[in-house]
C-alpha cells in the first residue's frame, strides 16, 4: 500500500486528538464526583472554581468541551423563537393608517403564509401594485428612520434600509436572548440563528425543568434606555437603613436604633472575613471540622444581624452610580430585600437599582456583579432617552488610549435631548441599560452636542462589537414569539440514555459475533478492531466539535457501525474470489482491497451526500443524526480501508496469517456458484413490484397518512396516566373541552399508561398564556375522567412526579414552522434523488445506471411511505409522518444506493473484462457474483436496526421501522428493479434463458 506514512501519521493524530477531547468528559465526571462529596453548596462552587484541568482549563471550560447530552437524553427545553418581520416593518412605518399601506401589509401577510419569498419582497410588490406612482419613502420617511430615509430616497435605497433594519432587529434579538439565557444559568446552552429562516432563533437549554419561566424570559420585549443616576454616597446610607430595618423585622423588633456607618463597615468587614474562611479546606481533623462549624455559625449570625450587608459589599465615595458588589449566588436574596415592602418605605421613590450585565472586571473574586443606582426623572417612569433615537453605532479604538470603545450617532431629536441630558449631568454617570441590566455607566465630562459621543468602559473587542450592534438596533421592534417548542423531563431523558446504551451494546456485540462467524476469528476480529477504532474516532471528533449526543445521534452511530461492516464484507468477499482462483493470501488480499475500493468509495460518498442533504434541510434531531452518520462513515472508510490493510500487510510481511481463507463452515459455500436468471424474470418482478406500489398508492389516497404536528402545526403531550387506559377514552374526555380544535390520542409502548395527546387548539396564537391554558385543560379533562389523580395542576406539569399521572414531555410547532418543514421535506427528498442521479451519471458515465438507480430509489421510498399509510393505526407504535420520518426516507435512499452502486460497479468492471460477453449474461453474472455481499451486508444492517427497534425506545422506533423496510425492499429493488431497468435502458432485449442450460451450469 502506498502512502503508509500518511495513514500512520493521520491515525496517530486522530488518536491523540480523540484522547485529548474525550479526556474533558472524564475530567468533568471526576470533578463532579469530588464536588458531590462536599455538602456545603458554596464550598462546592468554590471547589469547582478552583479547578485547573491540565493546569489550563477551568471547570466551566471542561463542561463546554465535553460531549454534551441533548434534550432527549438529559431533559430540558428546545424552542424556536421568531421575530415577526411584518411587525418590524409596521413599527418602522410608525403604524401608518394609509389605505395603500395597510392593504399591502394585509396582502403580504396572507401571501407570506403560503409563499417561500421573504416578507419585504412581498410587501414591496404589493405596495407597488396598490399605490402606482407612489414611492416607499412616503411611508418610511419617519422620525425613527431620520438620517436613513428622506422624502427623496429611491425605492431601492428604502428597501436596503428596511432589510438592514430587519437584520439589525434579528441580530439584536439574538444578543438579547443570549444574554438572558446566560443570566438564567443554563449549562451548555445552544443558541443559534437558523440559516435560511429569517427571524428565527433556536435555543436549546439542557436540564431546564421550568418551561413557564423560560417562556416568559424569552418572549419579553427588550428595550435600550439611557438613564440619569444617583451617586453612590447618596444611596448607601439608605441601604444601611434598609439593612437595619430588615434585621429588625427578622428579630421581631418594631424599632431600630441608628447604626453608625462605622458599625456597618465593621459588620461588613466581619462578614467578609467569615466568607473568606468558608472556602473549601482540604483538611479532615476534628479541630478543623469544628472550625468549619464555627465559620458557618459566624455567617449565620452575620446574616441575622445584617441581612443585606452580610451578602452585599457597598462601594466607597467616588464610585459614581456604582453602589456595591455581590456574588452571583447572592443576587436573588438581595433582590428580595431591595424590592420588599420595607424597601419601598426606606428607599427614595425615584430610585431604581439595577445589576450589571456581566461579572465585574478588575477584581479578584469571580462571578461578582455590580449594582447601579438609577434615577427616574420622568413622570411616566420611562427613560429620558430610548434606543429609537440611535441612528448608527460603530465599535472602534480610542485614538489616545487604544482601548476598545463605541462611537454612537443619534438623530436630531435624540441629539437635542442627549445634549440637554449630558449638560445636566456633568461629573455624574449616565447608565446605558438594555433589557433591565446595565451595560455601561460612563462619567459625563461635559455637554455632548451634535449627537456624536463615545462610550468607554472595561470593554473587550467582543463587548464593543455586541454593544455597537445593540445600539444600532435599539429597542427590539417586535417581541419574539415561540413558534416551536419541545420539553423533555429529566426522568424521560435518563430512560432514553439507558435505552440508547442497551441498543448500542447489543448491536455492537452481535455485529462482532457475526463477523467472526462469517469470516473466521482473525479476519473477524480485525474487522471488529476497526469498528472499535471507528467508534473511538467518531466520539473524539464529536467532542472536538462540541456536538451534543442525542438518541437520533446514537442511532446514527449505530447505523454507521452497521454500514461500516459493509466495507469489510466487500473486501473479504473480493479476497475470497481471488483465493478461489488459486492466488496466495498476500496477493489475494492485495487484489481484494484494490478491487473493492471503488465500490466502497462510491457507496460511502453517496451516503455522505444524503447525510449532507439531511443536515442542510433538517433541524434538531435530524441534524444530530446526520452529523454522527457523516462522521461515522468517514471514520469507517479510514479504519476499514486503510488501517486494517496496514495490519494485514504487517502480519503477512512477517509470514503470519498466511493460511487465512476468510471463511468458516457456515460461510464457505454461502451463495457460491449461483447462476440465477435475474434478467429473464424482469416481467414477473416488475409485475409484483407494480402490484405492491398500486396497493401503497391506493392506501395513500384512501387512508392518507397520519401527519404529525411537524406538518400540521399543533401541540404534542406525552402523558403517563395513573392506570391503563385506551386512547379512545382519553380522546372522549378531552374533545369537549378543546372546543373547535382537533384532539388525537395514541398509545406509546405496551404499558397501557403512556399516551401521546395531540391538539391544534389555538396554535395560531402567539400569546404565551395559551401554553398554560392547554395544560390546564389537559389536567381538567383527565382529572375529571379519573385518569389522573394528581392533587394540583402544578404536580401534573412536573415530569418527575409520576405517581398520579403527569406530563413527561411536550412539543409545540406553529403553523409557519409546519409550512416550512413541509416545503423543506419535499425539497430535500427531490434534491437527494437528483443529486444521486447526477453523481451516478458522472461516476459511471452511463445514463442507464442513473435511470436504474433513481427508479429503484423512488420505488423504495414509495413502498416505505405506503407501509406507513397502511399501518399507522394498526401497529402499537407511532407511524406519524414527521421530520424524523423524512430523515428515515432520506437515509433509506442513502443506504439503498450503496447496494446499487456495488452491483453497478461489478457490472462496469465486467464490461471492461468481458467485452464480448452477451450483455444479459454479463448482468446476471454480476448480480450472482455480488449476491453474497448483498445478503451479508443487508443481514448485518438488519441486525443493527432490529436492535434499535427493540431496545432504542419510542423516540427511534418509527425511524428504525422505516429503515427496516428500506433495507429489505432496497435490497430487493437492487436486484429486481435497478439492474433490469438499467439493462432495458441500454436498449437490449431480454432473452429467456433455457432452464436446461441453467440447470446444467448449476450441476457443474
Amino acid at each position: 500500500m502506498q502512502n503508509k506514512g500518511i495513514v500512520i501519521v493521520t491515525a496517530v493524530l486522530l488518536t491523540l486528538a480523540s484522547i485529548f477531547y474525550l479526556s474533558f468528559s472524564a475530567a468533568t465526571k471526576y470533578y463532579d464526583s469530588q464536588a458531590a462529596k462536599i455538602k456545603d453548596p458554596i464550598a462546592q462552587q468554590d471547589y469547582k472554581d478552583s479547578v485547573k484541568f491540565l493546569g489550563l482549563y477551568s471547570y466551566q471550560k471542561c463542561l463546554e468541551t465535553q460531549i454534551g447530552l441533548g434534550l432527549d437524553l438529559k431533559g430540558g427545553m428546545n424552542v424556536i423563537l421568531e421575530v415577526s418581520v411584518p411587525d418590524v416593518v409596521e413599527n418602522l412605518a410608525d403604524h401608518k393608517t394609509d389605505a395603500a399601506f395597510t392593504k399591502s401589509m394585509k396582502e403580504a401577510r396572507a401571501e407570506h403564509e403560503v409563499s417561500q419569498s421573504d416578507f419585504i419582497t412581498l410587501f414591496i410588490n404589493a405596495y407597488k401594485k396598490n399605490a402606482p406612482g407612489h414611492h416607499l419613502s412616503e411611508i418610511f420617511a419617519t422620525q425613527q428612520l431620520q438620517g436613513k430615509v428622506s422624502p427623496n430616497s429611491s425605492d431601492k435605497q428604502v428597501e436596503k434600509v428596511l432589510r438592514d433594519e430587519v437584520q439589525a432587529a434579528i441580530d439584536n434579538s439574538f444578543l438579547v436572548v443570549r444574554t438572558r439565557i446566560d443570566k438564567f444559568g443554563v449549562v451548555q446552552p445552544n443558541i443559534q440563528k437558523l440559516e435560511g429562516q429569517q427571524g428565527r432563533i433556536m435555543v436549546e437549554m439542557p436540564g431546564i425543568n421550568e418551561p413557564e419561566r423560560v417562556r416568559k424570559l424569552l418572549q419579553g420585549s427588550a428595550n435600550l434606555e439611557f438613564w440619569e443616576t444617583y451617586n453612590s454616597e447618596e444611596i448607601i446610607p439608605y441601604l444601611q437603613q434598609l439593612d437595619q430595618r430588615e434585621a429588625a423585622a427578622l428579630s421581631g423588633k418594631k424599632e431600630v436604633a441608628d447604626t453608625t456607618a462605622a458599625d456597618t463597615a465593621a459588620a461588613v468587614k466581619a462578614t467578609a472575613e467569615a466568607n473568606s474562611g468558608a472556602k473549601l479546606q482540604l483538611k479532615k481533623s476534628d479541630d478543623e471540622a469544628t472550625d468549619t462549624k464555627e465559620t458557618s455559625s459566624q455567617l449565620a449570625q452575620a446574616k441575622k444581624e445584617h441581612p443585606l450587608l452580610s451578602i452585599f459589599q457597598p462601594t466607597g465615595s467616588g464610585a459614581l452610580s456604582l453602589v456595591g458588589y455581590a456574588s452571583a449566588r447572592d443576587t436573588a436574596a438581595i433582590n428580595k430585600i431591595i424590592y420588599s415592602a420595607i424597601a419601598k418605605q426606606v428607599l427614595p421613590s425615584d430610585l431604581r437599582l439595577l445589576w450589571g450585565a456581566k461579572p465585574a472586571d478588575g477584581i479578584q473574586a469571580k462571578n461578582v456583579y455590580e449594582l447601579y443606582a438609577i434615577k427616574v426623572t420622568t413622570s411616566n417612569g420611562r427613560a429620558p432617552i430610548e434606543g429609537d433615537v440611535v441612528t448608527d453605532a460603530k465599535d472602534q479604538f480610542n485614538n489616545l488610549t487604544g482601548t476598545p470603545e463605541v462611537s454612537m450617532t443619534m438623530n436630531s431629536d435624540g441629539a437635542r435631548r442627549w445634549a440637554a441630558l449630558t449638560k445636566a449631568n456633568v461629573g455624574k454617570a449616565i447608565a446605558i441599560v438594555l433589557d433591565g441590566t446595565v451595560y455601561s455607566a460612563p462619567r459625563v465630562n461635559g455637554e455632548i452636542s451634535g449627537g456624536q459621543s463615545s462610550i468607554t468602559g472595561n470593554f473587550t473587542i467582543e463587548d464593543t462589537k455586541d454593544l455597537a450592534n445593540t445600539l444600532k438596533s435599539g429597542r427590539m421592534p417586535a417581541p419574539a414569539h415561540i413558534v416551536q417548542e419541545e420539553v423533555v423531563g429529566p426522568t424521560l431523558g435518563a430512560q432514553s440514555i439507558q435505552q440508547g446504551f442497551i441498543s448500542f451494546i447489543v448491536a455492537f456485540i452481535i455485529l462482532m459475533i457475526y463477523m467472526v462467524v462469517m469470516y473466521d476469528f482473525i479476519p473477524g476480529m480485525v474487522a471488529n478492531g476497526a469498528l472499535l477504532l471507528n467508534l473511538f474516532f467518531t466520539m473524539g471528533i464529536m467532542a472536538s466539535f462540541q456536538a451534543a449526543l442525542t438518541m437520533p445521534g446514537i442511532a446514527g452511530i449505530v447505523l454507521a457501525l452497521g454500514m461500516a461492516v459493509d466495507a469489510n464484507v466487500l473486501i473479504y468477499e473480493r479476497t475470497k474470489e481471488e483465493l478461489k482462483k488459486g492466488l496466495g493470501t498476500k496477493q489475494a488480499l492485495s487484489l481484494g482491497y484494490s478491487n473493492a475500493f471503488s465500490a466502497i468509495f462510491d457507496s460511502n460518498l453517496t451516503s455522505i451526500i444524503t447525510g449532507i442533504i439531511l443536515y442542510v434541510f433538517g433541524t434538531g434531531p435530524i441534524r444530530g443524526f446526520a452529523t454522527t452518520l457523516i462522521i461515522g462513515i468517514c471514520c469507517s472508510f479510514f479504519t476499514a480501508v486503510f488501517l486494517t490493510r496496514l495490519v494485514y500487510e504487517n502480519r503477512l510481511k512477517h509470514d503470519k496469517w498466511t493460511k487465512q481463507n476468510f471463511s468458516t463452515r457456515v460461510s464457505r459455500n454461502f451463495m457460491a456458484n449461483k447462476n440465477f436468471a435475474f434478467m429473464s424474470s424482469y416481467k414477473t418482478s416488475f409485475t409484483v413490484f407494480g402490484i405492491v406500489i398500486l396497493i401503497m398508492l391506493g392506501s395513500f389516497f384512501v387512508r392518507g397518512l397520519s401527519k404529525g404536528i411537524d406538518f400540521t402545526g399543533g401541540r404534542n403531550y406525552v402523558v403517563v396516566l395513573e392506570k391503563q387506559t385506551e386512547p379512545e377514552q382519553v380522546k372522549e374526555a378531552l374533545t369537549p373541552l378543546f372546543k373547535g380544535a382537533t384532539v388525537n390520542a395514541l398509545a406509546l409502548g405496551t404499558d397501557g399508561k403512556t399516551i401521546r395527546i395531540s391538539t391544534n387548539y389555538k396554535i395560531e396564537s402567539n400569546n404565551p398564556a395559551i401554553d398554560n391554558e392547554v395544560e390546564d385543560i389537559l389536567y381538567k379533562g383527565l382529572h375529571g375522567a379519573g385518569l389522573v389523580t394528581q392533587g394540583s395542576v402544578e404536580a401534573f406539569k412536573n415530569p418527575d412526579v409520576r405517581a398520579g399521572g403527569s406530563i413527561v414531555s411536550s412539543t409545540k410547532v406553529g403553523p409557519a414552522v409546519a409550512k416550512d418543514i413541509t416545503h423543506g421535506a419535499i425539497i430535500s427528498v427531490l434534491f437527494a434523488l437528483a443529486a444521486i442521479f447526477l453523481y451516478i451519471l458522472v461516476r459511471f458515465r452511463n445514463v442507464a445506471f442513473s435511470v436504474g438507480s433513481t427508479v429503484a430509489l423512488a420505488v423504495d421510498a414509495t413502498i416505505v411511505i405506503g407501509f406507513f399509510s397502511l399501518l399507522w393505526d394498526v401497529v402499537p407504535f407511532s407511524l406519524e409522518i414527521d421530520q424524523t420520518f423524512i430523515g428515515a426516507i432520506l437515509t433509506v435512499i442513502g443506504y439503498s444506493i450503496n447496494d446499487k452502486v456495488v452491483v453497478f460497479d461489478r457490472i462496469r468492471e465486467n464490461l471492461t473484462l468481458h467485452k464480448k460477453m452477451d450483455l444479459q449474461e454479463l448482468f446476471n453474472k454480476s448480480l450472482n457474483e455480488t449476491l453474497a455481499r448483498t445478503i451479508n451486508t443487508s443481514l448485518s444492517t438488519l441486525i443493527v436496526l432490529l436492535c434499535i427497534f427493540c431496545f432504542g425506545g419510542e423516540s427511534t422506533r418509527s425511524f428504525s421501522f422505516a429503515m427496516l423496510l428500506g433495507v429489505i425492499f432496497g435490497t430487493l429493488s437492487s436486484i429486481f428493479i435497478a439492474a433490469p431497468v438499467a439493462y432495458i435502458t441500454l436498449g437490449r432485449k431480454v432473452k429467456k434463458e433455457e432452464a436446461a442450460i441453467a440447470e446444467a451450469v448449476e450441476v457443474k
